[in-house]
């Protein structure tokens, strides 16, 4: 029993310092595993509770979806790509709707955003596709 709880607080301490759900599932079934044993249970139930917590405990996690990453689309979120929101100059818009912008020292490819009229002027960064340059009209993006 002392082993198993023995463990389980390592396995405790671990996620402390980690900060992951994973080690607090061991330690749980750990613990389940020292209650089995407290029981007077055989090795092998001792071993099916820990299992047994584990799973149901991972489940759950699931379920709640705890576990989930948060995805987060960097092509449009100004905290992951700082060039969104930046201003630049479009001198002209060609027939397909793409203009060469000076940006950060070098032309690059823009589009402008879908529903907007193509206008020579100060744009705002809306988004990157790859290392195409989505614009909004500044009119538009500080409305």
């Amino acid at each position: 029993m002392w082993i198993w709880l023995g463990l389980s607080a390592l396995a405790l301490i671990g996620e402390l310092a980690s900060g992951t759900f994973y080690l607090l599932l061991v330690a749980l079934g750990l613990a389940a595993g020292g209650i089995a044993a407290w029981l007077n249970a055989g090795l092998e139930w001792q071993l099916v509770a820990c299992g047994v917590v584990l799973l149901l405990g991972l489940l759950v996690l699931r379920k709640t979806r705890v576990l989930k990453k948060r995805e987060v689309n960097s092509s449009r979120n100004a905290d992951v790509n700082l060039d969104i929101g930046q201003t630049v100059m479009v001198e002209a818009w060609s027939d397909s709707g793409t203009a060469r912008v000076w940006y950060r020292g070098a032309h690059w490819q823009a589009q402008l955003v879908k529903g907007c009229a193509p206008q020579a002027g100060e744009h705002i960064i809306t988004e990157l596709r790859g290392s195409i340059l989505v614009l909004t009209p500044k009119s538009v993006g500080s409305t």
